[in-house]
C-alpha cells in the first residue's frame, strides 16, 4: 500500500483515474516519475490556462522570491498588489469599459462565489439566490446551496437553504419559451418565491456537463434581472482569463454583470488566488466585515500580472483560443456523424469542449482508454455522461492534434466493442 492510500483521504478523486506520481510538468504536458510523458487536456480544472511552468511567468516568480519580496501580507498595501491593481485595470477593466472594484476573498473559487453571495444578500437585504439546474459554485455551503448536483450537495451533511433553481438554457430542449417558468414566478404573487437577492449563473457550465448558454438567453437573463431589480452574478471561475476566448466569457454576450467571480487561472501559474469583482456602489463593506488569512498571497499577484501583461496586452490570444476550439468542435463533429447510433453530442465554447456520450460508463472508458495512450481527461456532467476537455490555451497545434487522434482512438476502441 502506498502512502497515499495509506495516509489520504477517501475523499481524493482525480489521482482515482490517473493512478501514476506525476514529478514534473511543463506546457502542455506532465511527466510521471518514471519519465512518462503525459498530454495534459485537463489544465488543473481549468487553473492552468497559460500551461505547467510558463517561462515567463516563472521567471517573474523566481526573481521575486529572490528579491525577498514580501509573500503573505493579508490585505496590507505591497508593491505586487498594486502592480496587479494597475495592470488588471490598464489590460483588462478599462479596455473594456468595465467599472468594478477588486474584493480579494480568499485562496479559491468557492471564495469568490461565498463573497458574491454575501455582498447581494447584504445591499438588497434579501435572502434568497436563484440558480440553475446543473450548476457547480463550490464545495463550502453557500457554494454548495446554488449547486445542482445531488452528490456533491449530499455531501454538506446538513439541509442546502436560501436558494431555488430554475432551468438552464435548453434545459427542455427548446420546448418552452426562455425563462417562461422564472418569469411567471416572479409575476405572480401567490407563487411563493421569495423575492431574489441574485442570480448566479455559469455562461458555460464546467461540472455540470460543457453547457453553453445560448448569447440570446444570456442576454435575456441580463435584461431580466435588470426589470425585477435583480443582481446578476456571473461565475466565471472555469470559464474567464480566456478559456471561451475574450477574456470574460460574458463579453460575447454584450452584458455586464453586476459581481464577477474569477479564480483558477486568474494567478496564471497555479498559485491560489480569486477575485470578486463588484460595480462601485455596492462596495457597501465595513472594514473587515469579509476577509481571510489566505487573501494577499503576494507571489500569486506576480504571476497573475506577468500573465496579464504577456498574454492580454493584444487579441491574440483569443483568436487563437477560438481557431482552436473550432477545430476541437469540428473533429467532435466527425466522430458523432461516424458512431451514429451512439446518439453522441458535441457541446462547449472555445477551448472548454465536451463529448456527451449515452452513459458515464462509456464516457469514463473514453477517458481511461485516453489516459492508457497519454492523454489527461475528466468527465463531467450529472452522471459523469460528458468527457470534458480544458486544455491549456496555449497549446501547439501538433500538441491538439496529437490529442484528437487520441481521443478518436480511444472512442474508436471504446464504442466499437
Amino acid at each position: 500500500m502506498s502512502i497515499f492510500e495509506a495516509l489520504e483521504s477517501q475523499v481524493r478523486s482525480y489521482s482515482r483515474g490517473w493512478p501514476v506520481v506525476f514529478d514534473r510538468a511543463v506546457g502542455s504536458q506532465l511527466f510521471a516519475e518514471d519519465g512518462t510523458p503525459y498530454l495534459d487536456f485537463f489544465a488543473g480544472a481549468g487553473a492552468l490556462n497559460y500551461g505547467h511552468n510558463n517561462p515567463a511567468l516563472k521567471q517573474a516568480l523566481i526573481d521575486y522570491l529572490q528579491r525577498d519580496g514580501v509573500t503573505h501580507a493579508l490585505d496590507m498595501f505591497t508593491v505586487a498588489k498594486r502592480d496587479f491593481l494597475e495592470t488588471v485595470n490598464e489590460r483588462v477593466l478599462k479596455p473594456r469599459e468595465l467599472d468594478y472594484k477588486v474584493v480579494f476573498p480568499g485562496p479559491g473559487g468557492a471564495n469568490a462565489v461565498e463573497a458574491a453571495l454575501k455582498l447581494a444578500r447584504k445591499v438588497t437585504g434579501r435572502e434568497s439566490v436563484i440558480n440553475f439546474t446543473n450548476a457547480f459554485h463550490g464545495m463550502t455551503l453557500g457554494a454548495l446551496s446554488v449547486t445542482g448536483n445531488s452528490m456533491k450537495r449530499g455531501g454538506a451533511g446538513i439541509p442546502l437553504v436560501h436558494a431555488t433553481p430554475m432551468p438552464y438554457d435548453q434545459y427542455f430542449d427548446g420546448a418552452y419559451p426562455d425563462f417562461l417558468y422564472f418569469e411567471r414566478l416572479l409575476q405572480d404573487s401567490g407563487s411563493g418565491l421569495n423575492e431574489p437577492a441574485a442570480v448566479i449563473v455559469e455562461t458555460v457550465q464546467g461540472e455540470g456537463g460543457i453547457n453553453a448558454a445560448g448569447i440570446e438567453w444570456l442576454k435575456g437573463l441580463a435584461e431580466l434581472c435588470k426589470r425585477h431589480d435583480i443582481l446578476l452574478i456571473v461565475d466565471d471561475v472555469q470559464m474567464g482569463c480566456g478559456r471561451t476566448g475574450p477574456f470574460f466569457s460574458f463579453e460575447e454576450a454584450g452584458i455586464t454583470p453586476d459581481i464577477v467571480c474569477l479564480s483558477k487561472s486568474i494567478s496564471g501559474y497555479g498559485l491560489p488566488m480569486a477575485l470578486t469583482l463588484i460595480r462601485p456602489d455596492l462596495d457597501v463593506w465595513e472594514p473587515g466585515e469579509h476577509n481571510g488569512t489566505f487573501r494577499g498571497i503576494s507571489p500569486a499577484f506576480v504571476t497573475a500580472t506577468a500573465a496579464l501583461r504577456t498574454y492580454w496586452s493584444d487579441d491574440e490570444l483569443e483568436k487563437s483560443t477560438k481557431a482552436k476550439g473550432e477545430r476541437i468542435g469540428a473533429a467532435f463533429d466527425e466522430i458523432v456523424t461516424a458512431y451514429p447510433e451512439a446518439n453522441l453530442l458535441a457541446k462547449g465554447r472555445g477551448l472548454a469542449r465536451g463529448l456527451e456520450f449515452a452513459s458515464g460508463d462509456l464516457a469514463g472508458k473514453v477517458c481511461a482508454a485516453a489516459f492508457e495512450r497519454g492523454l489527461l481527461m475528466e468527465t463531467s456532467g450529472p452522471d459523469g455522461e460528458v468527457m470534458k476537455l480544458l486544455p491549456p490555451l496555449t497549446l501547439t497545434d501538433d500538441e491538439l492534434g496529437k490529442g484528437l487522434d487520441i481521443i478518436a482512438e480511444s472512442v474508436q476502441t471504446v464504442l466499437s466493442k
